[in-house]
């Protein structure tokens, strides 16, 4: 049932300043890290002065230990890998955790962020993440956080339905486009039948644990408590939430159940991470924060995503007058020799723009390319092809641009790591809610140059040309 906007405003206030204190003094008690792996770069959208690492060696995942913060990212990018591929990168990840965790003499906690559409490996990540650390630690799961709650990408979770905010409307996730994702597609219309479809029955929905905004606007943290001391099994929990103070009470009561010795894993959009991290809220950034290194070059946004979304943000992005724009002929991609050439073409126009201070935007065929076979993992390799190419439009410049933004997860991704080569990245905050920027670091082919990692879903279809606007 779709559901008006106002909706949100009708609920019991919550003492925010009050659950703070109390939080506070539940994070300063916890002394486990939290390693959050993200399953494409967009995850950092909620939080600033955290790192990021792209690699998981000893000596990066020692770092993330070491630093005083209690989190740190790891950019695993499975949202764009094979579920084989996913398996082995995930196994490696968690025994690299638990050897550093182990040199440093600290616990840990896994969260498992991806999207808050629920696309993604659900339940194979956090399903490898769990039997990995049982296996190291000797200590059981009791159960799985599910919370996608995202409130700057207009995502909230109503009685257990969760919902996608289209203008004043509230559209259940299920009917959106992103429910149709040819890879990670999904039909449930309640996270109870989510929980049950994606993990064919292996988990029921009559067993899934929900905690109901009801109890969290009444503030009833030793009732949330009691259910969650009762999770067993690996059991899944779904946090309804509609603002962060509604993930603020759930995380006091989460908190204290872990303190009595209750041990979760979590699969979770951006939200809950900065709750959990204690991470404070800042303004949205400007451009001197952002642009450190003047330069009269122009700068580059690379366009990979297909969603609807991004297709309007980009016709929006026209409006501009000095932008210029240059399409990447997807549909050759089939063709090894013909889409090389096309490749070589965009360099050529967008570095000539580049020079002479003009700002490019690279964007692929907005038709979608689908694999002959209708195979789900040739249709996956055939997008990391164009992704591919995509991040090559950065990776192969031979000027250094003024900025670079990516829009889509994939594609941002691999630009991240592929084209800026980028091994650890310190968030610098938001350029706009949800649109996390990267200040790149000295062994990246850019050095200080600002990353902006715009998802594929987020956002007004204003809101790409208003980010350009910032850093122009």
């Amino acid at each position: 049932m779709r559901l008006n906007a106002g909706v949100l405003m009708s609920l019991k206030a919550i003492d925010e300043a009050y659950v703070e204190g109390l939080l506070k003094k539940e994070i300063e008690a916890n002394n486990k890290k939290i390693v959050v792996l993200d399953d494409d770069p967009t995850g950092v959208q909620t939080v600033h002065d955290i790192s990021v690492y792209t690699n998981w060696t000893k000596d990066s995942i020692g770092n993330g230990f070491a630093e005083e913060n209690n989190l740190f990212y790891i950019l695993t990018n499975s949202r764009g890998l094979t579920e084989e591929q996913t398996i082995g990168v995930h196994k490696e990840i968690a025994a690299a955790v638990d050897e550093a965790a182990k040199e440093s003499g600290k616990e840990y906690i896994f969260i498992s962020r991806s999207d808050s559409t629920l696309r993604g490996h659900f339940p194979l990540e956090t399903q490898l993440l769990k039997e990995a650390y049982e296996k190291n630690t000797g200590k059981q799961i009791d159960g799985e956080i599910l919370c996608p709650f995202f409130k700057e990408g207009g995502r909230f979770t109503i009685d257990d339905v969760h919902y996608v905010k289209y203008g004043d409307e509230l559209v259940p996730a299920n009917e959106t486009e992103f429910a149709k994702d040819r890879t990670f597609g999904y039909t449930a219309a309640t996270m109870r039948e989510y929980v049950e479809e994606k993990t064919k029955g292996t988990y029921k929905g009559a067993d899934v644990t929900c905690i109901s905004l009801e109890d969290i606007h009444n503030m009833a943290f030793a009732k949330i408590e009691q259910q969650l001391m009762k999770v067993q099994e690996f059991n899944k929990v779904v946090v309804n939430a509609v603002d962060y103070a509604d993930v603020k009470v759930f995380c006091v009561a989460l908190f204290r159940a872990m303190a009595k010795g209750k041990v979760f894993m979590f699969r979770t959009a951006a939200a809950i991470v900065k709750v959990m991290g204690g991470v404070g809220d800042q303004p949205l950034l400007t451009r001197e924060q952002m642009i450190v290194k003047e330069t009269t070059n122009g700068g580059i946004i690379v366009v990979g995503s297909h969603t609807d979304k991004t297709t309007k943000q980009v016709e929006c992005l026209r409006e501009l007058e000095d932008i210029e724009f240059i399409e990447l002929d997807a549909s050759l991609v089939k063709d090894d020799e013909a889409f090389e050439m096309e490749v070589q073409r965009c360099l050529a126009r967008e570095e000539a723009c580049i020079r002479a201070g003009k700002t490019v935007c690279c964007y692929t065929t907005r038709t979608l390319i689908t694999a002959d076979t209708g195979d789900k993992e040739d249709e996956l390799r055939l997008s990391v092809k164009i992704s591919d190419a995509v991040q090559s439009l950065v990776g192969r410049l031979r000027i250094t641009p003024s900025f670079v933004i990516a829009k889509g997860g994939i594609t941002s991704s691999d630009v991240g790591t592929k084209a800026l080569a980028v091994q650890k990245a310190n968030v610098l905050g938001q350029i706009k809610p949800g649109i996390p920027v990267w200040q790149t670091g000295p062994e990246s082919r850019f050095p200080l140059t600002p990353y902006v990692i715009f998802p594929g879903n987020v956002g007004e279809v204003s809101t790409l040309k208003e980010a350009v606007e910032v850093l122009l």
